[in-house]
């Protein structure tokens, strides 16, 4: 199998897919144009990315067969290109959890204490001990939550080392107002910070907002999220108030939160922006980041060693997995329900033809196979074989395939 990675990806990344018994070609600088060539040249059956673009016309250069988002968000990839394609997309969810958790409470802390300030003055000579005795500290004051995900989950753990009480919100609890419950607790793996923290549900994001000192978006990016922090919610912030994004430039209006910092005197920590560069290196400019009480980084959040080698690992373990057993781990773009409106469960002896027998009937009906499955007896004597269609068999047409061939043990139909 071979493997195309056409993104920067950790030495042990490479190796270990080599010990898969993969092909690898890395080239680490490739997009745009050249990349759509080298998918081309090399011939490769999976496509390995991190940040780079993966658009229709790459999907239609070669023949990749799987891509893997080294990494947590997809949206640089077209999926629904590859979907229409057949072509897998995978991620790795979670493996850079703990990396932007890090790097938001890194934030939180420097927005409290003025960190990067007092580093300034004091580099140009200055003792200003007086101005920067000032700060709230964190034991006690309430931090917000917009998105209950692996990250949010990473936030709550942090929260509770510093005494926080936490209010949430999350399209998976959305409406509700209550303290969570011992059993949602144990399923989101934050029992411990349970037992030390005050943690509640908040039935809306402006909700959080009103309730908050600290306010921290870890939304995935998706139509109903694009937009999601705005005027209004930001208005909902007590002023002076802090704010983090790390999650995507896209689901905050930056404008607005100029605006904001500007006349609520609020104080923002931002990895992610709506209009980053596309290489890793080069000019950038942008309003909010002029601003005094604005601390920015360069959408770092997942790139610590320790989330690198994670994310590496998870990629071996999806590429592997489909090279191995045709199953791909952290799919993304698989139906959650076909269109399928009935089940033919056909049991039958485990002999050759029979299930070619069965579609072949199929298809002369003009009948559809949205999915099939078929499991064996022990002995492998006998089968059965779920066949799920996209429309009603006519009874005459079930009577044919049973009497068709004397393989077929059973026939009988559902409706889904």
């Amino acid at each position: 199998m071979k493997v195309l990675v056409a993104d920067k990806f950790e030495k042990s990344g490479i190796e270990g897919l080599k010990a898969a018994g993969c092909d690898v070609i890395y080239e680490p600088d490739l997009k745009d144009d050249p990349l759509t060539e080298a998918i081309a040249a090399s011939g490769a059956d999976v496509l390995v990315v991190r940040g780079t673009k993966v658009t229709a016309s790459m999907l239609d250069a070669g023949h990749l067969s799987l891509i893997v988002r080294a990494g947590a968000g997809y949206n640089t990839i077209d999926v629904a290109g590859a979907s229409s394609r057949g072509i897998y997309v995978s991620n790795c969810p979670g493996k850079n959890a703990i990396a932007v958790a890090e790097l938001a409470f890194g934030l939180i802390l420097a927005l409290d204490r003025r960190i990067p300030d007092n580093v300034t003055e004091l580099r140009g000579g200055s003792w200003n001990k007086k101005e920067y005795s000032k700060a709230q500290g964190l034991y006690g004051r309430t931090l917000g939550l917009l998105g209950v995900g692996s990250i949010g989950r990473e936030m709550i753990r942090r929260a509770a080392g510093f005494g926080m009480s936490v209010v949430m919100w999350s399209r998976r609890f959305d409406g509700e107002r209550r303290p969570i419950t011992d059993v949602e607790a144990r399923e989101l793996g934050i029992e411990g910070a349970m037992r030390a923290i005050n943690i509640e549900l908040a039935p809306t994001p402006s909700d959080v907002a009103s309730r908050a000192d600290v306010l921290s978006v870890h939304v995935a990016l998706a139509p109903e999220t694009k937009g999601l922090v705005n005027a209004a919610l930001l208005a909902k912030l007590k002023p002076g108030s802090l704010f983090l994004n790390t999650a995507r430039g896209e689901v905050v209006d930056y404008r607005a939160l100029a605006a904001a910092v500007k006349e609520r005197n609020l104080r923002v920590g931002l990895d992610v922006y709506a209009n980053e560069p596309a290489s890793a290196t080069g000019p950038f400019q942008d309003e909010l980041t002029a601003l005094p009480g604005v601390y920015g980084t360069h959408h770092i959040g997942a790139s610590t060693e320790q989330a690198q080698e994670a994310i590496a690992a998870e990629t071996i373990r999806i590429i592997r997995s489909y090279k191995e057993t045709g199953h791909v781990p952290n799919v993304v773009n698989l139906a959650r329900r076909t269109p399928a409106t009935h089940m033919l469960v056909v049991r039958h002896r485990d002999r050759p033809g029979v299930l070619a027998h069965v579609f072949s009937h199929l298809r002369q009906a003009n009948l559809n196979v949205q999915e099939t499955e078929n499991i064996v007896f022990e002995g492998a004597e006998a089968a059965v074989a779920r066949i799920n269609l996209d429309a009603e068999p006519p009874s005459p047409l079930c009577d044919t395939i049973k009497r068709g061939n004397a393989d077929v043990l059973d026939l009988h139909l559902v409706k889904l």
